[in-house]
């Protein structure tokens, strides 16, 4: 059972192989078994492959079966279409576009499973970028932020300074009417007279703006610090509502660029075991001496071939034969005397209906 179904797998013709000797079996055996674990490798590989996309087993599983079924037909066609030829360069000119198909074949197929063994270094690699994304997402939408900030706290520090000023005025004012109090300035004349009233007064309409400038500046200062506020908010939210997509790349593409990012020679000695398993079938048909079952099978397509070149120039002949028959039949025919009459009589009916039927015609345009 199972040897008729690598067989089968094989893509030979299994009457002829059935006749064939048991060495000749086992070798399309091989060659079917080769085909059939290719296509489950493809299976796996394509599942896995699917999964990180659709993140369903069922969906990976489905397509992953159609991915396989795909392959596994490809190898069969390729490996049937071959035929063994007298020449080696011959054979493998009529190999080539099937290995450079297998090549493909092979790239495919071993990607994804690259993939799944190298995944906790491919993590790795994509935790290290997540990181760098994140840094740099909280950087681009710190640009739009930063300059509206760096105006508010501009603004504040502009209201701080002028209260400082202001005050600095107030204390000035203070210290030139205390001075004068005390006949230390001014006037130099202990006491409180017209110059120290005229000080005061000054001083206490300085401190009267102080004072309303300050609540000014608080209430302002105020409304921009909730600026500030809500400004930081936004950006938090930002990066927040960004941050889903950054710790969601972890997609089939991202996989396969931070696969490129770990060293190449791992990966090239899975891709060249998979080469091999995708091109033994081809190698082994290439390889192996013309056996029992080749001559077989020419045989046989030989018979097929001499009997539709058989039939094709049957009918060739059966055709120039019926052609020669008809000119000697129509030839004949042209000396009769009795068909000849029946044609003229015939035709001078003819003409006759043609020209009443022109003259009604004629007597009706007039």
């Amino acid at each position: 059972m199972l040897k008729r179904f690598f067989i089968l797998c094989s893509g030979a013709d299994a009457n002829i192989l059935a006749e064939s000797s048991s060495g000749e079996q086992n070798k399309y055996v091989g060659i079917g078994a080769t085909v059939f674990f290719t296509a489950v490798m493809a299976f796996i590989a394509a599942s896995y492959a699917l999964y990180t996309v659709f993140d369903n087993y069922f969906s990976a599983i489905f397509f992953g079966l159609i991915w396989g079924f795909l392959i596994f037909n490809l190898d069969r066609f390729i490996v049937s279409t071959i035929r063994k030829k007298e020449n080696f360069m011959d054979e493998l000119l009529q190999a080539s576009p099937r290995i450079i198909l297998a090549i493909i074949i092979a790239v495919v197929i071993s990607k994804p499973l690259e993939l799944k063994i190298f995944e906790k270094e491919i993590d790795r690699v994509l935790l290290e970028q997540k990181n760098d994304f994140t840094l740099a997402n909280k950087e681009q939408i710190a640009t739009q932020y930063t300059p509206v900030v760096a105006s508010i706290d501009s603004e504040i520090a502009s209201l701080k300074e002028e209260v400082t000023t202001k005050e600095t005025e107030v204390n000035n004012l203070y210290e030139t009417y205390i001075a004068e109090a005390e006949g230390r300035k001014g006037t130099e004349i202990i006491g409180k007279g017209p110059v120290y009233k005229e000080k005061r007064e000054k001083h206490d309409a300085a401190l009267a703006e102080l004072v309303d400038l300050k609540k000014a500046s608080t209430d302002k200062i105020a409304g921009l610090e909730a600026q500030k506020v809500q400004l930081a908010a936004e950006y938090e939210d930002q990066v927040e509502n960004s941050q889903p997509i950054i710790d969601n790349f972890d997609g089939l593409m991202a996989r396969v660029n931070a696969l490129s990012e770990l060293p190449w020679l791992p990966s090239f000695f899975i891709f060249l075991l998979f080469l091999a398993i995708e091109t033994s079938p081809i190698l082994a048909k290439l390889l192996s001496p013309k056996g029992e079952y080749d001559f077989k099978l020419e045989d046989v397509e030989g018979e097929v071939k001499n009997w539709v070149a058989q039939k094709e120039g049957q009918r060739k002949v059966v055709l120039q034969t019926d052609f020669t028959i008809n000119d000697r039949v129509y030839g004949d025919l042209t000396e009769e005397e009795e068909l000849y009459a029946y044609k003229k009589k015939v035709a001078r009916e003819m003409m006759k209906k043609q020209q009443d039927a022109f003259y009604k015609r004629q007597t009706g345009v007039l």
